[in-house]
């Protein structure tokens, strides 16, 4: 039995500070600078006059002309969502975090810990310690259909052989929810497709021909079927921050960035693993934070070479960052140092210094071996002029 967990407008619950700011409240997640103005997640007062995530802004303002618009908050998102997987993995479930607001785990490991399935539900409802959507199903698809078409007080629980006639009368718009499926649910609307029951009288070939692999996905979701739960791995969480100081862009940003990245791998929990895939996100000036995940096309481990993919990034800030943080999403195999622009002699004579920088933190601790690096010359407080940060080794 799979159980699905959905938090209604979890990205504007966490922006507006609380689910009880959103009662009776036209709400709505301002759109990101730089990306197309359309609004983001909105309360269920706005739904009322008719605004919808994904809406234009224009309209939005014109069928709501009390819509409030509030900055989003990615990383206290970020944040949010994972105290929740914890709490949820605290309980023994082996969680699949879909996105933010909605996770499965299978219930069927955790009896001889809880009990029954319901009583490993009441378990999850308990860690949650907010109010939650809960459904449980055969199928990861089956589950959320139930968990949607609940609300926080009941649980909604289908079983096998009901799914097929279950999922049958529920809306195509349940296709949304999946990354695979999402592209459907506008033109499906189009031809008249109102209900999965009606998906599946079209047939899969038809689907198949006119959709491709999304439509023979649809049309198994559909059926009940599904695969099977994919949960997530432990990574060891690491990171670095570092206040900007009075510039928040420019070339002092990408200084700052380069003390980030020098500090991350100068950390010996890294244990000599390169980076497949890391987080960069900033807390901005005008308020709310803005979190980008940058994956490298091969696994890293020179300073270097990670500073410049990052610094690409940079340009895509919405507006200056007071503070950057910078933290490792995904480590790749220990790969040793990595070929660098330098001649053969100045890597040799790095590879001599990093050994006896090795040396020198083996006795005399993590710190022992620094750099200065300038940071913002023109500043007035001395301590944001220059920074120290380790010496690679």
């Amino acid at each position: 039995m799979v159980v699905c967990v959905h938090i209604p407008r979890f990205a504007l619950t966490v922006a507006a500070g609380g689910v009880q700011v959103l009662a009776g409240r036209a709400l709505a997640l301002a759109p990101m600078a730089g990306s197309e103005l359309r609004v983001g997640e909105v309360s269920g007062a706005a739904e009322a006059y008719g605004v919808s995530a994904g809406m234009a802004l224009g309209e939005a303002l014109a069928r709501c002309p009390e819509l409030q618009l509030l900055p989003a908050d990615p990383l206290a998102v970020v944040e949010a969502w994972e105290r929740i997987v914890q709490a949820l993995e605290g309980i023994g479930a082996a969680v699949e975090p879909a996105r933010e607001g909605l996770a499965y785990f299978e219930a069927a490991g955790l009896r001889g810990l809880h009990g029954s399935d319901t009583q490993t539900i009441s378990a999850a409802r308990r860690a949650l310690e907010r109010p939650a959507r809960i459904g449980a199903g055969p199928t990861r698809f089956c589950a959320m259909a139930a968990a949607l078409g609940t609300n926080a007080r009941r649980v909604k629980i289908v079983q096998a052989q009901a799914a097929p006639s279950y999922l049958a009368a529920r809306p195509v718009d349940l296709l949304g929810f999946r990354e695979d499926t999402a592209a459907l649910v506008e033109p499906l609307r189009r031809l008249g497709v109102r209900t999965l029951g009606e998906l599946r009288k079209l047939g899969r070939d038809a689907l198949a021909d006119r959709f491709g692999e999304s439509g023979t996905l649809a049309c198994h979701l559909a059926d009940g079927e599904d695969s099977p739960l994919v949960p997530r791995g432990v990574e060891e969480l690491l990171e670095e921050s570092l206040d900007v100081g009075d510039a928040g862009s420019g070339p002092m940003l990408e200084r700052v960035l380069g003390v980030l990245v020098d500090r991350l791998l100068a950390r010996p929990e890294r244990r000599g693993r390169t980076v497949r895939a890391v987080v960069l996100s900033a807390r901005l000036v005008g308020g709310g934070t803005w979190r980008e995940r940058v994956v490298f096309r091969q696994a890293l481990s020179d300073a270097k070479r990670v500073s410049l993919a990052l610094s690409l990034r940079l340009p895509l800030l919405p507006e200056p960052a007071e503070s950057l943080r910078l933290g490792v999403e995904r480590f790749g195999p220990g790969g040793g140092d990595q070929r660098s622009l330098l001649e053969q002699d100045e890597q040799a004579r790095l590879a001599r210094l990093g050994e006896a920088v090795k040396q020198v933190r083996t006795v005399a601790g993590h710190d022992a071996a620094l750099r200065a690096v300038c940071v913002d010359p023109d500043s007035r407080v001395p301590e944001r002029r220059v920074v120290l940060t380790p010496l690679p080794g």
